[in-house]
C-alpha cells in the first residue's frame, strides 16, 4: 500500500470514529439538528474513502471516479447544513443544491481535459472550495461566536483556501496521476490526504467540543428550570440566591427579595380543574417575566408560590415593582376561563441585610407574605427589621 493509500486507510477510520460520534450525540438529543448531518457527513466522507480504493483496484472506471467525486461532494453539501442548524440559520438550500448538481455537471464537463492541465485541477477543486467556503461564511456571520465560533469559522476559511491551493501543489509535482486509478500512487495524493486529513480531524474535534458544550449547558439549564412555569425552579432559584449575597457582600448593592403566593389557588383546582390552575400558573409566570428588569430573576419555587430576586432594587423600587404585578395580575383574563373569572396574588418583600444569611433573608420575606395573606390576601407586605420580625402563618394559601 503506497503512503497516500495508507493515509486513506486511516482517513476512513477516522471519518467513521466522528461519523459514530455525531450519531451519538444526535441520538442523546435528538433537537441537535446539527448533529445529524455531520453524522451523515462523515458517512458520505467514509463513502468517498471506499470509493477511492474501489476506483485504484479496479481499474480505469469513469462511474466509479464520479461517484467518488460526488461522494464527498455529498460530504461537504451534508456539513454545510449543518454548520447553518448549528448556527441557528436556515440552510442555504438553493446554494447547496445549485452547487451540487453543478458540481454533477462539471465533473462530466472536465472529463476531456488533460489531468494534468490546471485548469482541470482548478475545476476539479472548485465545487468543493466553494461549498466549505458557504459554511465558512456561515460561521462567521454567527451572531455570538465566542473563541470556538471564532475558531471554526477560521478553520473552515483554512479548509476552503486549501482547495484552491491543491492544484497549484498537483501541478507543480507532476499532476494527479494519468488516472483516477494512478492517483493514490501520487506526491499529490499524500499531500492531499494529509492536508485533508489535518483539517478535518481539527474541524470535527472542535465541533463535538461544540456540540457537547452545548448538550451540557442545555442540560443544566433544564435541571435549573421549572417545566410549567419556565422560571427557575427551586434549585436554581437557591443557587441564585446565593451567588446574588456573595455578590452583594463585596459590592454593596442593595438587594431586594419577593416572595409572590397565589390566592386560594386550591379553590382555583377544585372549582375549575387541574389543567386550569396550570393556565393561571402560567398566566402569573408570563407577567412576571414581562416586569422584570435587566438584574431581575423570577423562580417557581413551589406549587403556586414564587419568587422574584430584585438584584440593585431597595424596597420602595421592589415595592413599585410587586404593586404594579399584583394590580395587573387582578385584571389579567386567563384563557379558556370563565367570562369574569379573576385570579389575585399576595406579595412579601424584604430587603437584604448586611450580613444576613440566606435563609433569613427568605424568612422575612416569606414573614411579610403570610402577612399579605392574613391581612386580606390581594396585597403587598413589606418585612420587619432583621431582629424583630416573626412570622405569622395562621393564614393558608
Amino acid at each position: 500500500m503506497s503512503g497516500a493509500g495508507f493515509i486513506l486507510a486511516i482517513n476512513l477510520s477516522v471519518a467513521g470514529l466522528f461519523g459514530a460520534a455525531f450519531l451519538f450525540v444526535a441520538v442523546y438529543d435528538r433537537a441537535r439538528v446539527s448533529a445529524r448531518w455531520f453524522a451523515a457527513s462523515f458517512g458520505c466522507g467514509m463513502l468517498n474513502f471506499l470509493l477511492e480504493f474501489a476506483v485504484a483496484a479496479a481499474g480505469p472506471s469513469q462511474a466509479l471516479a464520479i461517484a467518488a467525486y460526488m461522494a464527498f461532494v455529498g460530504a461537504l453539501a451534508g456539513f454545510t447544513r449543518g454548520i447553518a442548524h448549528l448556527h441557528g440559520r436556515k440552510p442555504p438550500w438553493r446554494i447547496i443544491a445549485t452547487l451540487v448538481f453543478g458540481a454533477l455537471a462539471l465533473r462530466y464537463a472536465i472529463d476531456g481535459l488533460a489531468r494534468e492541465s490546471l485548469l482541470r485541477l482548478v475545476l476539479y477543486q472548485l465545487p468543493y472550495f466553494s461549498l466549505q467556503a458557504v459554511g465558512a461564511t456561515i460561521a462567521w456571520r454567527w451572531p455570538r461566536p465566542g473563541l470556538g465560533g471564532r475558531l471554526l469559522a477560521v478553520l473552515l476559511t483554512l479548509s476552503s483556501v486549501h482547495y484552491l491551493v491543491k492544484p497549484f501543489v498537483a501541478h507543480l509535482n507532476g499532476g494527479a496521476g494519468s488516472g483516477p486509478e494512478t492517483y493514490l500512487a501520487t506526491d499529490y495524493a499524500m499531500f492531499s490526504q494529509a492536508s485533508g486529513t489535518v483539517l478535518g480531524v481539527a474541524v470535527a474535534l472542535l465541533l463535538l467540543v461544540i456540540l457537547v458544550r452545548d448538550v451540557l449547558a442545555d442540560f443544566t439549564e433544564r435541571s435549573l428550570t421549572d417545566k410549567l412555569s419556565g422560571l427557575l425552579n427551586r434549585r436554581g432559584f437557591e443557587e441564585l440566591l446565593a451567588s446574588s449575597l456573595a455578590a452583594a457582600a463585596n459590592t454593596g448593592v442593595p438587594v431586594s427579595l419577593v416572595i409572590c403566593d397565589l390566592d386560594r389557588f386550591k379553590a382555583v383546582n377544585d372549582t375549575y380543574g387541574h389543567a386550569a390552575g396550570d393556565r393561571v400558573i402560567v398566566a402569573f409566570s408570563g407577567l412576571l417575566r414581562e416586569c422584570l428588569g435587566e438584574h431581575h430573576s423570577a423562580a417557581r419555587i413551589g406549587g403556586e408560590e414564587f419568587a422574584v430576586l430584585l438584584v440593585g432594587s431597595s424596597l420602595p423600587t421592589a415595592r413599585l415593582f410587586a404593586e404594579s404585578v399584583r394590580s395587573a395580575f387582578a385584571i389579567q383574563e386567563i384563557d379558556d376561563m370563565p367570562e369574569g373569572a379573576r385570579f389575585t396574588a399576595s406579595f412579601g418583600i424584604a430587603q437584604l441585610v448586611p450580613g444576613e444569611t440566606a435563609f433569613d433573608f427568605q424568612e422575612r420575606a416569606d414573614a411579610a407574605l403570610y402577612a399579605a395573606k392574613n391581612n386580606g390576601r390581594d396585597r403587598v407586605e413589606i418585612a420587619g427589621a432583621a431582629s424583630t420580625f416573626a412570622p405569622d402563618r395562621r393564614v393558608s394559601a
